[in-house]
């Protein structure tokens, strides 16, 4: 039995797409049933509710071999780590008396790194444990009717570039695998390295016009959170995430055949990017 949680979220349902290739049952964890795929909801069993609920994870884990651990954005949340760690540990038990033999969870780039004692999202979600490309579409907006995108890390600063594709395609393929046991982590680190002002240019010239990369103030970007109605906490986690990947958290982590994924971003502009431009 396979365990998933956040199925209908944006690598959640990627994953869900691909694990039932296999031959393991399924079940899911969601608030709203009603959100997963009909073609594949008759597939699954779900139970119904949040995964951070004691009684949720209880019935879920139950039977289960393995487990895709995702834990959800919560921008109103007094904490990073309320958000990350604290929302985890109903799951933590629960993997511990159910006897759950394979876990696979999501976090930032930066294990190892000493940038990542004080790096926000980073910090909390690699304590809990203890993406580039798609985030783009967060400022779809401003890419679309201004031909603009923004960020406090620098643009000429090349950092690893990932579709959440991959990163599902490398969590189902480990959920279906029963090789594996102890704790490693795997870096998904796309094809290669990307600067803003590179992804400005590769933008520009697959959607036919002029995209450029405009550096803001660490104060601007935690501001323009704080407008979308974050918690102070949350904001600052995300500026001080920022801020550390500008320093070189990102690149902290070796390239290996391993961990290059196929997906460039050229690529992804025209699978994704122009796409949704043009929705």
């Amino acid at each position: 039995m396979i365990v998933i949680t956040a199925p209908t979220g944006d690598i959640g349902h990627q994953v869900l797409k691909n694990v039932p290739d296999g031959d393991e049952p399924i079940r899911v964890i969601a608030r709203d049933p009603a959100a997963i795929p009909l073609s594949i909801r008759d597939r699954i069993e779900v139970v119904q509710g949040s995964h951070s609920d004691r009684d949720v994870v209880d019935r879920a884990f139950a039977g289960a071999d393995a487990l895709f651990w995702l834990v959800p954005a919560d921008p109103h949340a007094k904490s990073v780590e309320a958000a990350y760690v604290d929302f985890s540990r109903p799951a933590c038990e629960a993997i511990k008396s159910h006897g759950v033999k394979r876990v696979v969870d999501i976090t930032p780039l930066g294990r190892g790194s000493p940038l990542a004692a004080h790096a926000g999202y980073v910090t909390a979600s690699l304590a809990m444990d203890d993406l580039i490309m798609d985030n783009l579409l967060m400022q779809l907006d401003p890419i679309k009717t201004k031909g603009t995108f923004f960020s406090p890390i620098d643009g000429d600063r090349k950092l690893p570039a990932c579709a959440t594709r991959d990163i599902a395609a490398t969590a189902a393929k480990l959920l279906l695998d029963r090789s594996w046991s102890g704790r490693h982590h795997l870096a998904i680190l796309g094809p290669e390295d990307m600067s803003f002002n590179g992804m400005a240019q590769i933008m520009s010239e697959v959607l036919g016009k002029p995209v450029r990369f405009q550096q803001i103030t660490f104060e601007a970007y935690k501001a323009q959170f704080l407008k979308l109605g974050m918690s102070d906490a949350m904001a600052q986690g995300m500026t001080d995430m920022a801020r550390a990947k500008n320093e070189g958290l990102d690149n902290a982590e070796p390239r290996t055949p391993e961990s290059t994924t196929p997906t460039g971003f050229r690529q992804w502009c025209e699978e994704v990017l122009r796409p949704a431009i043009h929705a």
